[in-house]
């Protein structure tokens, strides 16, 4: 034990907190400006492996990215065993371990913890760190800190797996603690297989087939342009990506006026678009490839663009995977009989929520984050989630997926098999191609273009699913964000007294209005959310309560 406080210290010297520097772990890990985050991303290193003893030895992953933000930020957080988020009960230890001023401060914080947690160091089998990191300039530095931060802990051993998407990584991590294969191949070839299966399986003949094989991407300038190169090499030829802003050979500087998450705030067409385009069915990634949304051109004077956003996968994803368990139910499956459930956050658009309703749906609402979402996806036998952002994926459980084999089983036996079969084996493809572990826009788009392909839709009959409903979203500046508290997924305000009340007297104001706040999670901000019938009514409850926030604070 003296060994490794004495190995710790030492270590940890090197990597002194810069000054003024206060990190924060949330959803998205710690984020900041790249060249202030080296003694972070040390000291995450040590965290991911305190992680892996903690879980037995199993392998953890550490991502070094910061997602859709600037190419001058990164970041750096961790992947738990399952391939999901590191348990949020760790959380407070992360910022500790951060936030710890001295290097002796550092060790104290990690000795404390391992004895009020009980994890055992000097275990005979080696814990495993899987690293992955995104193009930016300032990853292979941050990845070197890292690197020493687990060799830091005895025991620990640090795979770097290269430059990755974030739901690669994930996937790698999953796959790697269910004993089967986890190389970037084997991601790619399960990918492209259980898509090339799915496709097969769209109907014949269809009433009306109006999809168009072909769609063009915008890959950010990040990593996920360039992945979704290589896994085009591997897809049938039923499919014709178009891939610009793909980030290579230099070209195009990541995330700027270009990917998700600027086509989803600003609705807008991104760089390498133009009107040129119009009509044509696009998505769009986002730096490290765990957001997709798409969108259409419309050429129209005043019109940027129609935006398919995550709401409107959610809605397609659950109209297809309710058909099918409808046809169990019909045939007299059991599995038919699932728990089928949505979930979304406040911030999803009051349209698809009714939508969804109106469709059969059980809807659930968590706080925002996608670590909230996913935990409360995971309590269905096939749960689906997406915030409007296009972060979302679907979650079948064990139980869901031991009903269908045997259907599976029978199929294969005796091709082509009954409806109910052939619905089973559409499910259990779509297990196999969506990324259970966090949200993958890669193996996204192939299910959104297996259902449009086997609905034999274009991107407007997709779209018409619902109207959306006008919405604003504003950012107030405050002192401390923190004085504002929340209540019932973030819809209602509990501090300050009163500004619920004059939110309330706003919103009353609009046809169709719908208003929250909430505190940002990563910076000094109060975020305005607003709905109603019009933009300018939207825009006007925006404002509105964005003024009644700067009065309140």
């Amino acid at each position: 034990m003296e060994q490794q406080r004495a190995i710790l210290l030492r270590c940890a010297s090197g990597f002194p907190l810069p000054p003024g520097v206060k990190m924060s772990y949330g959803t998205a890990g710690f984020r900041a400006e790249g060249m202030t985050l080296a003694s972070t991303v040390f000291r995450t290193g040590v965290l991911a492996a305190l992680r892996s003893l903690k879980m037995g030895s199993a392998a953890v992953g550490l991502m070094i990215t910061a997602s859709h933000n600037a190419v001058g930020d990164n970041g750096v957080k961790v992947a738990d065993p399952s391939g999901s988020m590191m348990t949020q009960l760790w959380e407070p230890f992360a910022d500790a371990l951060a936030g710890a001023p001295t290097a002796e401060d550092f060790v104290r914080v990690v000795f404390e913890f391992v004895d009020e947690e009980k994890i055992p160091f000097g275990v005979a089998r080696p814990s495993e760190i899987l690293l992955g990191r995104d193009t930016r300039p300032s990853g292979e530095a941050l990845l070197e800190a890292a690197k020493q931060g687990i060799a830091a802990v005895v025991g620990a051993v640090a795979i770097d797996m290269g430059i990755l998407t974030t739901p690669q990584l994930h996937w790698m991590v999953r796959r790697r603690n269910e004993g089967r294969g986890a190389s970037e191949d084997e991601y790619f070839r399960q990918l492209s297989d259980s898509f090339r299966r799915l496709m097969d399986l769209s109907p014949e003949g269809t009433l009306r087939n109006a999809y168009d094989p072909s769609v063009w991407v915008d890959g950010a300038n990040g990593v996920g342009g360039e992945k979704l190169g290589e896994l085009m090499k591997l897809l049938p030829a039923g499919l014709a990506v178009h891939v610009r802003n793909s980030g290579k050979d230099g070209e195009g500087i990541l995330n700027d006026g270009v990917g998700a998450d600027f086509v989803q705030k600003e609705k807008a067409i991104p760089h390498g678009f133009s009107t040129s385009d119009a009509g044509r069915r696009c998505a769009s990634l986002d730096g490290d490839a765990d957001r997709l949304v798409y969108f259409r051109i419309t050429g129209e004077e005043g019109r940027k663009i129609d935006l398919t956003d995550g709401d409107k996968i959610l809605s397609l994803f659950s109209l297809f995977i309710k058909e099918q368990l409808a046809k169990l139910e019909e045939g007299g499956e059991p599995a038919g009989r699932a728990r089928l459930g949505a979930v979304q956050t406040a911030y999803a658009n009051g349209a698809s929520t009714e939508f969804l309703r109106r469709m059969g749906m059980e809807v659930a609402f968590t706080p925002t984050g996608v670590k909230h979402l996913h935990e409360k996806a995971s309590e269905y036998d096939v749960g689906i989630y997406f915030e409007a952002n296009g972060h979302g994926t679907v979650l079948f459980s064990d139980k869901f997926l031991r009903e269908l084999e045997p259907l599976n089983a029978e199929l294969a036996t005796n091709h082509p098999g009954s409806e109910s079969q052939k619905a089973a084996l559409r499910l259990w493809e779509v297990s196999q191609l969506i990324n259970q572990a966090v949200g993958d826009a890669l193996s996204g788009f192939l299910l959104v273009e297996a259902i449009l392909r086997h609905k034999g839709w274009s991107i407007e009959d997709w779209n018409s699913l619902y109207q959306d409903l006008p919405s604003r979203q504003l950012k107030v500046k405050v002192a401390d964000r923190s004085v504002v508290t929340t209540a019932n997924a973030e819809t209602q305000v509990v501090n300050p007294p009163g500004l619920q009340e004059a939110i309330d007297a706003e919103t009353a104001k609009y046809p169709n209005g719908r208003c929250f706040i909430r505190p940002s999670g990563t910076e000094d901000v109060v975020r305005v959310y607003a709905e109603a019938a019009t933009q300018e009514a939207a825009d006007g409850l925006a404002r509105a309560v964005a003024l009644e926030v700067g009065r309140s604070l």
